[in-house]
């Protein structure tokens, strides 16, 4: 980097990445580098979030694979053991070889949803903006044709985000492990 000082972006305490938070997630490749994003790389990128979600006691209600970048909203199950952060940091070192030669950015880009579009009803148009993303590109005329999108909330494979009932039975799935935890 010629000495120059890497930059940061602003990040918030800790504690706002923890528990059950919120956080929609934004990774880029550096150089908005493309031809990694393969059926292969989406099968690996799908494998390591499982076990991401399993390791930190997190759901993924939604994610979008982009040719240079990717969205996600991890959400936390528990008020201890879920550190977003950490997640971010298994993701990256576990899906860096699978991108080569393309590289992550620096830092990934977040944004901690607010009280008001964690709502049950706010929520979901929160994640239906994040699924037309291939559509704003013009990759695909509907989210449901770009093939590198889904959920994943570890212990319910049948979770499909294309569903009618999605979003009622993320809730449902949502609440039961929430309640769970909090045992």
């Amino acid at each position: 980097m010629n000495g120059a000082l890497r930059r940061h972006l602003p990040r918030l305490a800790p504690e706002f990445y923890c528990g059950r938070a919120f956080v929609h997630w934004t990774l880029t490749t550096e150089g908005r580098a493309k031809g990694w994003l393969t059926t292969s790389f989406h099968r690996q990128w799908q494998r390591v979030l499982l076990h991401a979600c399993a390791r930190f006691d997190l759901a993924r209600p939604v994610y979008v694979l982009m040719p240079d970048h990717m969205h996600l909203v991890w959400v936390g199950l528990c008020d201890d053991r879920c550190d977003q952060r950490q997640a971010i940091v298994f993701l990256r070192r576990h899906l860096a070889a699978q991108l080569a030669p393309a590289q992550w950015q620096h830092q990934p880009y977040d944004r901690v949803l607010r009280e008001n579009e964690i709502a049950r009803d706010a929520f979901p148009t929160i994640a239906r903006y994040i699924l037309e993303n291939p559509v704003r590109a013009g990759f695909v005329s509907s989210w449901q044709a770009h093939s590198f999108h889904g959920c994943c909330i570890a212990g319910y494979p049948e979770l499909d985000v294309k569903c009618d009932d999605y979003w009622e039975r993320f809730w449902r799935c949502y609440n039961f492990l929430v309640r769970e935890r909090a045992r």
